[in-house]
């Protein structure tokens, strides 16, 4: 019998070995981009339009929408042709879009829908350094990245005995896996190939190559900047916006000049004055439905509230919540509470709060003249014993929630800390609905008679803006910017 059974685990073996053999032969496909093969079996160019056609308008809501202001989409595009003009696939349809987010982002979905945000765009300082990013991006797209990734990933599943996945396997179960999927960083390979192409483009498109490495030193300060601005090691920069899934080094951009095999222009451009023209006047940081942070506090003009945290806080507005965290591990989120809006706020508590959280010690109680609700619970989580109290609180027509996440040896020394945050949520005043206006990028000349702190004391950020100053212009600390030379400051 088990002579039989390993006769049986060979022939198995053999079929499948065969048809794995089969799959690689005949899904092998010629990188447009570097004339090698490639491993594209399991998503042909057809299914790639297909997944970026319907992927596209999910990506454009869950990153804040389209922005439009100053027609920046337009002078993206414009650029974005340009350098699909000179890439190996130039009659290929490509679609750019502006993202209102102002994290610093940029990404590409299957079937050339390329994306970049306006926090992106008010980072750089010329058209060459947005042009090395979209081209970057492109590179992705021209070389079937997504279409390696994906095959690479069925043939692994087939070799770990999932030979039935691969069976019937069309566009309608690869758009299954969502953008998302296709958002998770790219293979070392893959992004050392977009950059050696990125720098192929903008140098065969007559911009300086080296904007690539310039703009990778503007990202890295600013991932520097917001690990402090969260209360963070400024060492932490891989955690942040683009550095977080485009894992980059000076290095590899040296690298990727090295391959790209193509000879600079005699006098490239960097398109200064153009960009800056197009990006004066751009949303900077949180726009007007995002809401504000202004210090310790939160202001929402459009739905109307505000409230302070703790100063021993740092603040960070996300999508879905605001979330503030100390140095000793407490945190505070502050999100919609939808599910509680036709209901009794003490009922939401005990009933439908969570499945797996009981609160205990549950109150109606009055903020400000507005209902709301409180509970509390002893929780374990990963990082220890900790104490939850909710506050949920209706506002106009809607209702919010407070959750203040304590480490339970020392959930008592926040009480009043806490209870402060509680009552601090309130309507705006009329004169606190008109003062609290975006913040926009504004340039200026350095005028010879200008010092460095004229441009600091211009400066209307609520903290670091020295440093906020020297990030967007691509300075070191401390360095003043040329005389004549163009430069953001950041003002309401």
């Amino acid at each position: 019998m088990g002579w039989l059974h390993s006769i049986h685990k060979r022939h198995v073996a053999a079929l499948f070995a065969a048809a794995t053999l089969t799959v690689g032969l005949a899904g092998c496909s010629t990188n447009r981009a570097t004339g090698e093969d490639s491993f594209t079996a399991f998503m042909s160019p057809d299914e790639e339009r297909k997944i970026g056609a319907q992927e596209h308008p999910k990506m454009v809501k869950e990153f804040g929408g389209k922005y439009d202001e100053k027609d920046l989409p337009a002078y993206v595009t414009k650029i974005g042709e340009k350098l699909v003009a000179v890439s190996e696939t130039p009659d290929e349809k490509f679609t750019f879009t502006v993202l209102d987010s102002p994290v610093i982002n940029a990404f590409a979905l299957p079937g050339g829908y390329v994306y970049i945000t306006r926090g992106l765009t008010a980072l750089a300082s010329n058209e060459a350094e947005l042009a090395g990013v979209l081209a970057h991006e492109i590179g992705h797209v021209v070389a079937r990245h997504s279409a390696q990734r994906y095959s690479r990933g069925m043939i692994t599943q087939i070799l770990a005995g999932g030979l039935s996945v691969a069976i019937g396997n069309g566009a309608g179960e690869i758009i299954g896996t969502g953008a998302n999927a296709y958002l998770k960083s790219f293979s070392r390979e893959h992004e050392l190939e977009a950059d050696m192409l990125g720098v192929r483009y903008i140098t065969r498109a007559g911009y300086d190559p080296d904007a690539m490495a310039t703009f990778l030193e503007k990202l890295r300060a600013h991932s520097r900047l917001q690990a402090v601005l969260a209360g963070r090691s400024p060492d932490d920069v891989d955690q942040f916006d683009f550095m977080a899934t485009h894992p980059r080094t000076l290095d590899r951009i040296q690298q990727a000049h090295a391959q790209a095999n193509v000879t600079p222009v005699a006098n490239p451009e960097l398109g200064t004055v153009r960009y800056m023209t197009a990006i004066d006047g751009i949303l900077y940081g949180d726009g007007p439905d995002q809401g504000y942070i202004h210090g310790p506090e939160f202001v929402h003009v459009p739905l109307n509230f505000r409230f302070e945290i703790p100063d021993d806080f740092s603040m960070i507005n996300q999508p879905t919540a605001v979330v503030a965290r100390d140095k000793q591990g407490a945190q505070i989120v502050f999100e919609g509470a939808p599910q509680a809006r036709d209901m009794r706020l003490d009922s939401y508590l005990k009933s439908a709060f969570s499945k797996q959280i009981t609160l205990q010690n549950i109150e109606m109680i009055d903020i400000n003249g507005q209902e709301a609700a409180t509970g509390s619970a002893d929780v374990s989580l990963s990082s220890g014993a900790a104490r939850l109290r909710v506050v949920v609180i209706r506002h106009e027509d809607s209702t919010y929630q407070f959750l203040f996440i304590m480490p339970l040896d020392k959930a008592d020394s926040y009480n009043i800390a806490l209870r402060r945050t509680t009552y601090s949520f309130r309507p705006l005043t009329t004169q606190e609905q008109q003062v609290n206006t975006p913040l926009r990028i504004k340039v200026r000349a350095a005028n010879p008679e200008y010092t460095l702190q004229t441009f600091i004391d211009d400066m209307q950020v609520d903290s670091e803006p020295a440093a906020t100053f020297a990030t967007i212009n691509g300075l070191a600390a401390g360095e003043a910017p040329a005389p004549n030379a163009l430069v953001k400051v950041v003002r309401h």
